[in-house]
């Protein structure tokens, strides 16, 4: 495209050559001649000077550059809607249904469903137009699954789960699997049945090698628009509300309740029967213990509200200094009282 039409494709502010040829998007400390990259984080200004690529997307109040740019509104989307035009989604390398798939008695598939070698399918299975089952692909019996989404390699999805439309599901992960229940009963355990299920929203994509477990009653849910990175496990009976993303290797308990548009970073841990708040950040390795309120900052093990946490981390990381003034405080005070105890001999 020329760098004319790429601007008018995003509606930005072109400086520089309209007629400049670009080939192709790349980031900005990789990106080669014929090639537009994007800044949007500060610490990658260190590669204006050094970057091979032909042009550049910034936003307001950029520096000012030597090679063409275009100013656009938001960085980050701007270049993602370039990368759309330039790599579209690649369609299946299959279509129809392989002859090596198993598909049970029935099944109610939409149009253009694709379903790929070594598919099996239980006993009234619903699935919705478009939809693409890729290879080793487990559908239990009395699944729902809508319109145009996308299960990738040897996911499973059991028996009586919902997965909405425009859903992307990534390899490995399972979804309704048994939800972590068990009674004691002296020296042993009795298995608590799990009689729910698990509802998938509509434009919900979920990482790889995920778990998302059935409820003990009614539904586990994960609503629309929420995001999954990789190696997440969710408990039985915990609802994420809409547009919540959660980042690798956390864990959320049963029973807890997260908010809408919640962040939940790497490796956050927690417990169950709590209640996340709307618009709530947990920051990355945070241990969470108790309800956090809308729209705060908590971090932390345990964690605290943000301010509260940086002035723990303040004292823990001022421990050796402050460890050396008490003993140093502890010895003047010793002294004082040593010489205090002469001062009452002599008087005596």
């Amino acid at each position: 495209m020329r760098l004319k039409e790429i601007a008018q494709f995003l509606n930005g502010e072109l400086i520089g050559d309209p007629d400049l040829i670009i080939n192709g998007a790349a980031k900005i400390e990789e990106a080669k001649s014929g090639d537009l990259t994007f800044l949007a984080n500060p610490k990658y200004m260190k590669f204006l000077d050094t970057t091979r690529a032909s042009a550049i997307l910034v936003g307001p109040g950029a520096p000012a550059l030597t090679i063409p740019h275009i100013i656009v509104a938001d960085t980050y989307i701007g270049f993602l809607n370039v990368l759309n035009k330039f790599y579209p989604p690649q369609k299946p390398k299959f279509s129809g249904i392989h002859p090596t798939a198993v598909i049970s008695a029935n099944v109610k598939l939409g149009e253009n469903v694709a379903i790929a070698p070594l598919v099996y399918i239980a006993e009234n299975v619903e699935i919705g137009s478009n939809t693409v089952l890729n290879p080793g692909c487990v559908i239990l019996h009395g699944v729902r699954i809508g319109r145009d989404s996308i299960l990738y390699p040897n996911v499973t999805i059991r028996e009586g789960c919902q997965i909405g439309d425009r859903v992307i599901i990534h390899n490995g992960t399972v979804i309704g699997s048994d939800g972590f229940g068990f009674a004691p009963s002296g020296d042993t355990y009795i298995k608590f049945p799990q009689l729910g299920i698990v509802q998938i929203g509509d434009d919900v994509e979920i990482g790889s090698n995920c778990t998302i477990d059935r409820a003990t009653m009614g539904a586990t849910a994960i609503k629309r628009g929420c995001k999954i990175d990789n190696l997440v496990q969710i408990a039985h009976n915990v609802v994420v509300e809409e547009n919540t993303v959660i980042a690798a290797q956390s864990g959320i308990s049963g029973s807890t309740k997260v908010g809408k548009n919640v962040t939940i970073a790497g490796q956050v841990g927690v417990v169950g029967h709590i209640k996340i708040g709307d618009g709530a950040i947990l920051a990355a390795k945070s241990g969470v213990s108790k309800d956090v309120p809308d729209r705060e900052v908590w971090f932390g093990y345990p964690a605290h509200p943000l301010m509260r946490q940086k002035k723990i981390e303040a004292c823990v990381h001022n421990l050796p200094e402050m460890v050396k003034r008490i003993h140093a405080l502890e010895k003047q005070i010793s002294d004082l009282e040593q010489k205090l105890k002469e001062l009452k001999s002599n008087d005596d």
